[in-house]
């Protein structure tokens, strides 16, 4: 979570050297698991009656000489963004993940059969919103000599030995729902291959997989704008 002040703050806070607490509060908190907020920064009760809610407020003073030191070392800067917390959102297994994988190999000495499945899944997020710039990405052993049947089509790196397929959005709009296959069959010459694990790349605006909001406490600040987004880390599917 990253809060973005505008450059103009650190002159408000030059003028007003003892300006209101910010403070704020998470919504559906209990969605989090290893909360990690910034020590420097943020302040919160160790005790909280509301488990589905929780306030922080920052520690001003830092903030402000924090904010000084930034607008000192990027003078052009219109925006400082400034780290808050970081989090695990509590998993609930397969339905967590905003796109499920099913992988299948069919490895025989002379030739290797790939089948990828996959299915956008909209009970993970909160408001379900398209997966951008999806890149499905697996290695092939076994010395590939020749490529059949790739649907859709994919680019084969023959150096690093690997596909990929790149889909620029997966949906509820897109065919089927969201729901597909990658298929491919590799024409080997020192089969067969090793089944590997298949690494999905993506990102997403819109919307979050932990549920989460943010709200202001009391006066003297505003929210312009709230981005929500996540990306794909380590996103693998084995055989």
């Amino acid at each position: 979570m990253v809060l973005s002040f505008p450059a103009g703050i650190t002159r408000h806070f030059a003028n007003n050297p003892a300006p209101a607490v910010l403070t704020f509060r998470v919504l559906n908190f209990n969605r989090l698991e290893h909360v990690l907020p910034n020590p420097q920064l943020l302040c919160c009760d160790s005790v909280q009656s509301d488990s589905s809610s929780k306030e922080f407020w920052v520690n001003m003073p830092n903030l402000m000489t924090h904010l000084k030191k930034v607008s000192e070392q990027k003078p052009q800067a219109t925006y400082y963004n400034v780290d808050m917390l970081k989090y695990q959102v509590s998993a609930q297994g397969i339905q967590s993940t905003p796109l499920n994988l099913a992988v299948s190999w069919r490895c025989d000495p002379a030739s290797t059969d790939l089948r990828i499945d996959y299915k956008y899944n909209t009970e993970a997020m909160t408001t379900p919103v398209a997966l951008n710039n999806v890149q499905f990405l697996v290695p092939v052993d076994g010395g590939v000599t020749k490529l059949q049947a790739v649907l859709p089509p994919a680019v084969w790196n023959a150096e690093q030995q690997r596909i990929l397929w790149k889909i620029p959005d997966i949906s509820q709009k897109s065919e089927n729902g969201g729901v597909g296959s990658l298929l491919a069959r590799f024409q080997l010459s020192e089969g067969p291959s090793s089944p590997a694990p298949l690494a999905v790349q993506f990102t997403s605006e819109g919307s979050t997989l932990s549920s989460c909001d943010i709200e202001l406490v009391g006066a003297g600040y505003r929210f312009s704008l709230i981005k929500k987004r996540f990306a794909a880390g380590k996103y693998l599917a084995d055989n």
